[in-house]
């Protein structure tokens, strides 16, 4: 392995304190010390456009080299309407696009989320992990971290305070780390 292993993190909230990008920001406090972590801006992302392929955006571009120099991701999103926010599926559809090399492909993934209502994120996890699959991304298949009520689960300093999500999102990070690790190593 050569330098610090490398996690992009890609939430799929915009809104200023989202909660789900809080809880990426929690899992990336479960990583080992010598990670190095990256919140990707999916925000100045144009819809996709196959004619904009031919002059890429520099939002794109920044997006694509960030992802380049990634060993993995962890992904936070909410649910919207049983599915994964537009802004997520807009940089997925960027990322995936032989124009741009493919740079999500065969690294290690791990995705988390939360709502405010009772059922977390388990019909937009769904609807991820297809998505995850089309892109040839590594899943981390369990557990899943699927957080209902997440507006209840923080403190006052925005840390995750759920000790049965916490023990989750550990396990979570914990099988992302084992899959990044064999990755780097091979």
């Amino acid at each position: 392995m050569t330098g610090k292993p490398h996690i992009v993190g890609i939430s799929g909230s915009l809104r200023k304190g989202s909660l789900n990008t809080m809880l990426l920001l929690n899992a990336k406090g479960f990583l080992p010390e010598h990670y190095t972590f990256t919140l990707a801006d999916i925000s100045q992302l144009p819809h996709y456009n196959q004619d904009l392929e031919a002059e890429l955006p520099v939002s794109v571009l920044q997006l694509v080299e960030l992802c380049k120099s990634a060993d993995g991701f962890l992904i936070s999103s909410p649910e919207y309407n049983w599915s994964i926010p537009g802004v997520l599926k807009n940089a997925l559809d960027w990322l995936s696009r032989q124009a741009v090399g493919t740079p999500l492909a065969s690294k290690p993934a791990a995705i988390m989320g939360g709502t405010p209502g009772g059922f977390g994120t388990s019909r937009g996890q769904l609807h991820l992990r297809e998505q995850m699959f089309a892109l040839n991304l590594d899943a981390v298949g369990r557990p899943e971290v699927l957080v209902p009520q997440l507006h209840t689960k923080f403190d006052e300093a925005g840390q995750f305070s759920d000790e049965m999500g916490r023990k989750l999102l550990q396990q979570l990070v914990d099988n992302f780390v084992q899959k990044v690790e064999r990755n780097v190593q091979a």
